[in-house]
C-alpha cells in the first residue's frame, strides 16, 4: 500500500474524543493491543490539550512521536488506518521502504509532507464544497435544462404564450432530469481551458519533474481542446460541470492557508515498515549504506524543518509521527541514535493467541467471516459459521503460526480461502441452500494441510 490518503469513514471529530473513547472505536475493528491503543489515544488526546494552551507555551510542547514494535498481522497498521478514518485531520501512511537516500533514484523523504498536505488540501476542498453544494447543484441543474433545450430562447420573448410553453418545457424537462431519466442522453459540451499552475521553481526530485512536466502537458492538451465540442453523456457534464462550479465558488486561498494550518497543528504521518531502513549488527557495505541514508534524511522531518511543497512552505515541527515495524531481524536499537530519540514512546504489539484469532473471527465489524458470508450471499448461498468452527478454525491458525512463520491475523485469510475454496467455485450451482461450517468441515477441509509439514510450509 502505497501512500495512501484515506478517506474519512464517519462523521467523527477525533480531537473531541477523549483517551476512552478512542480506544472503544478501535475495538470495534482491533482485536487486543490494549497498550499500544491507549499509548496512542493518549498521543492524539495531547494534541488537544496543547491547542488549548496560552500562546507563550503552546510552542514548546511538541509531540510524542510513537514506535509501535510487533511482528507482522497483529494490528500495527490496522490501528494507523481506524485512525486516518476516525481522524478530521491530514493523515498520511508511508512505507519507509519507497524512500532512498539524496543523490539515489527514488523517492526523497519530503514527498511525504507533500503528499500531506495534498490531502489536507483535499480534505478542506470537500468541507467548503458541501457548504456549497446545494448552490452548486441548482446552477449546475440550470447548465444542464440548457443543454437539454439548446435552441430554447432564455432572454425572453415578446410573446407571452411563447415565454409560458418554454418554462413548462424547462420544468417538464428538469422533473425527468431529477428522476435520471436524461443520465445516459449524449449533449454537445464545449470544454474550456482551465490552466493550472506549474511550479518549476519546486523541481527537487525526480517525482516533481515529472510531475511538472505531465502538467506541462495536460496545459497543451487542454490548450488545444479548448472551444471543440465534445459528445457526452448527461451523466460525465454534471460531474464535469459540478467540479467547475466548485472551483468558482471555493476560495483557494482560503482552502491552502486552512489546508497549511492543519497540517502544521494537527498532521499524523504513519511511517510504516521503519525496521527495513535499519542496520543489521553494524554493517556498512551493500544496501546498508543507504538505509542509513534514508534515516539521516528522515531524522530533520520528524525534528522539525521546513519542507517547501507547491502550496507554501510547511514547517513539520508540531505533526505527529508513528513509525512501526515487526524488527525480526533488526532492532529499534539498529536505528541511529539522533532518530532513536525522536520516537520516544515504544510500544510492544503482542503476539495473537487462539483467543485472540476466535475474536477477530467472531467480533470485529468488518470480520473476515461476515466478508464470506455476504460475497456468497450474492450467489443465493447462506453461509453459517458456528462457534465450535471458528474455534477449531483459531486453533488452527495459532498452531501453524506457531510451526511457521509469524504473520499473525494474516493467517486467517490464507486459512479462511482454503477452507471455503471449494464452496465458492461450485457457489453458483448451490444457490438457495443454507450451509453450516463445523468442526467436522474444518477437519475434513484443513487436517491434512497442518498435518504434512510440506503442504503446510507451501499452502498455509
Amino acid at each position: 500500500m502505497d501512500n495512501n490518503i484515506v478517506p474519512v469513514e464517519k462523521a467523527f471529530n477525533l480531537d473531541d474524543m477523549v483517551p476512552s473513547q478512542i480506544v472503544s472505536e478501535l475495538n470495534k475493528y482491533v482485536i487486543g493491543q490494549d497498550k499500544a491503543k491507549r499509548t496512542i489515544a493518549v498521543a492524539i488526546r495531547n494534541r488537544t490539550r496543547r491547542k488549548r494552551l496560552p500562546d507563550n507555551i503552546r510552542d514548546e510542547v511538541y509531540p510524542k512521536n510513537i514506535i509501535m514494535i510487533g511482528p507482522t498481522g497483529v494490528g500495527k497498521t490496522e490501528i494507523a488506518r481506524r485512525i486516518a478514518r476516525l481522524s478530521n485531520a491530514p493523515f498520511i501512511k508511508v512505507e519507509a521502504t519507497k524512500f532512498t537516500e539524496v543523490g539515489y533514484v527514488g523517492r526523497d523523504v519530503e514527498s511525504m509532507i507533500k503528499d500531506l498536505m495534498g490531502s489536507a488540501v483535499s480534505m478542506v476542498r470537500r468541507e467548503l464544497a458541501a457548504k456549497n453544494e446545494e448552490k452548486v447543484k441548482a446552477v449546475v441543474e440550470e447548465r444542464l435544462i440548457d443543454l437539454l433545450i439548446p435552441s430554447m430562447n432564455k432572454n425572453g420573448s415578446a410573446d407571452a404564450q411563447f415565454d409560458e410553453a418554454g418554462r413548462q418545457a424547462r420544468e417538464l424537462v428538469r422533473e425527468k432530469l431529477r428522476k435520471g431519466e436524461f443520465e445516459n442522453t449524449e449533449v454537445e459540451v464545449s470544454m474550456s481551458f482551465r490552466p493550472k499552475s506549474v511550479e518549476i521553481g519546486m523541481v527537487g526530485s525526480m517525482d516533481d519533474f515529472q510531475n511538472a512536466m505531465n502538467n506541462i502537458g495536460n496545459i497543451f492538451q487542454s490548450a488545444q481542446n479548448r472551444g471543440k465540442k465534445h459528445k457526452i453523456t448527461i451523466k460525465r457534464a454534471r460531474e464535469i460541470f459540478m467540479e467547475e462550479e466548485m472551483d468558482r465558488n471555493i476560495d483557494q486561498d482560503k482552502v491552502v492557508d486552512l489546508a497549511k494550518e492543519r497540517t502544521e497543528q494537527m498532521g499524523i504521518v504513519f511511517i510504516d515498515e521503519i525496521d527495513k531502513i535499519a542496520g543489521k549488527n553494524g554493517a556498512t557495505s551493500g544496501p546498508d549504506v543507504s538505509r542509513e541514508g534514508v534515516q539521516r534524511d528522515i531524522l530533520p522531518i520528524v525534528e522539525g524543518t521546513k519542507v517547501s511543497t507547491k502550496w507554501g512552505v510547511i514547517d513539520t515541527a508540531h505533526i505527529l509521527f508513528i513509525a512501526a515495524g515487526a524488527f525480526h531481524v533488526s532492532k529499534p536499537s539498529d536505528l541511529i541514535p539522533e532518530l532513536q530519540g525522536r520516537f520516544p514512546l515504544r510500544v510492544e504489539l503482542d503476539d495473537l493467541s487462539a483467543d485472540d484469532f476466535f475474536r477477530i473471527l467472531s467480533e470485529p465489524e468488518n470480520a473476515i467471516t461476515l466478508q464470506y458470508r455476504e460475497l456468497l450471499k450474492t450467489e443465493g448461498v447462506d453461509v453459517v459459521f458456528t462457534d465450535p468452527a471458528l474455534r477449531r478454525i483459531s486453533e488452527i491458525a495459532y498452531e501453524v503460526n506457531s510451526r511457521q512463520e509469524n504473520i499473525g491475523a494474516r493467517r486467517l485469510y490464507t486459512i479462511m480461502e482454503i477452507l471455503l475454496e471449494e464452496l465458492s467455485f461450485s457457489a453458483d450451482q448451490l444457490s438457495g441452500q443454507t450451509i453450516t461450517i463445523t468442526p467436522d468441515y474444518v477437519n475434513e477441509r484443513l487436517t491434512d494441510v497442518v498435518k504434512n509439514q510440506d503442504l503446510t510450509r507451501y499452502i498455509l
